[in-house]
């Protein structure tokens, strides 16, 4: 069977794009080629992966199947790709890396900075992603690296490493009513109107833990996606939040906002880097983890 990668990649794209024309587009192709490779491939399979609806190519139930190991194939093609290329190119190359939010506003952009200092030949592509989305790109092989704020995990593809902790802390306003309490208690808390992170957050879980391990529920919130518009919320109102202790330090130090710890809280959140372990551990991954390692919090 003549399963070539140009098959392959015409099926996922076509699952994003549903039109044939927009693949070709994409691909530098004429239409009838692309339709060519598409038919060819559908006869040498026995089975049709696409049907036409409304002027769209939506997958069959064969289609779908064979999208999930399209996908993996292509995304360890460019993965190999770009690994070969650091070895034939001296100095050069490019890393995918993924990143949660507070890693990738808080600790990434003083690293970025200097490792294009010091390797300008170096191209670096970010995705700032949930935490647990990063997990899943890692395992996909889509990025090279990824660098996330999340409780202890363990997953067998997947090699971490964590750098450093990341404490969740409360946090609120000056004005808040809870601004002359040194201390809360988790009644107190439980109480108040909280902003809420979005559900695929590792804080948003973290916080959710803390209200089941109280037998408490949340009072009717807001849901942000945006930890700056959170924290701009927080200035404005009587809104209360669990946030990264890394992502309020400037905002407290310069008196906008207030922290406090957060009582009965025993779970313990670091930031770490993780690869996949099928990933060859080239020199340009080493560079980069050696700069990561030498951040200090």
């Amino acid at each position: 069977m003549n399963l070539n990668l140009m098959k392959l990649e015409i099926v996922e794209l076509l699952n994003k794009h549903k039109k044939v024309t927009t693949v070709a587009d994409k691909l530098g192709l004429k239409q009838p080629t692309v339709t060519y490779h598409l038919k060819n491939l559908e006869q040498q399979l026995g089975e049709k992966l696409f049907e036409s609806r409304m002027d769209k190519m939506i997958l069959t139930e064969s289609g779908k199947a064979f999208l999930h190991y399209a996908i993996k194939i292509n995304a360890l093609a460019a993965e190999a790709e770009r690994v070969v290329k650091e070895f034939s190119q001296a100095g050069r190359g490019t890393l995918k890396i993924g990143a949660s939010y507070v890693p990738a506003t808080y600790i990434l952009p003083q690293i970025l900075g200097l490792f294009g200092e010091q390797h300008p030949g170096i191209t670096i592509s970010l995705s700032v992603k949930p935490s647990p989305v990063i997990k899943e790109m890692l395992a996909s092989h889509e990025i090279d690296l990824g660098i996330l704020s999340t409780e202890s995990f363990y997953l067998p593809d997947l090699h971490t490493q964590a750098l450093c902790e990341d404490e969740l802390v409360l946090v609120f306003a000056p004005t808040h009513d809870f601004a002359g309490f040194s201390n809360l208690n988790s009644a107190m808390i439980a109480s108040a109107s909280f902003i809420l992170h979005d559900k695929e957050s590792s804080t948003r879980q973290l916080t959710d833990k803390w209200f089941e391990r109280e037998g408490k529920e949340s009072k009717p919130h807001i849901l942000l996606d945006s930890l700056e518009a959170i924290k701009q919320s927080l200035m404005s109102g009587q809104h209360v939040s669990f946030i990264s202790r890394l992502a309020v330090e400037d905002e407290v130090a310069r008196g906008r906002l207030l922290m406090r710890a957060i009582p009965d809280y025993n779970f313990e959140r670091h930031i770490y880097y993780s690869y996949n372990r099928d990933r060859h551990y080239s020199p340009l991954i080493g560079l980069f983890i050696d700069q990561l390692r030498t951040i200090r919090i």
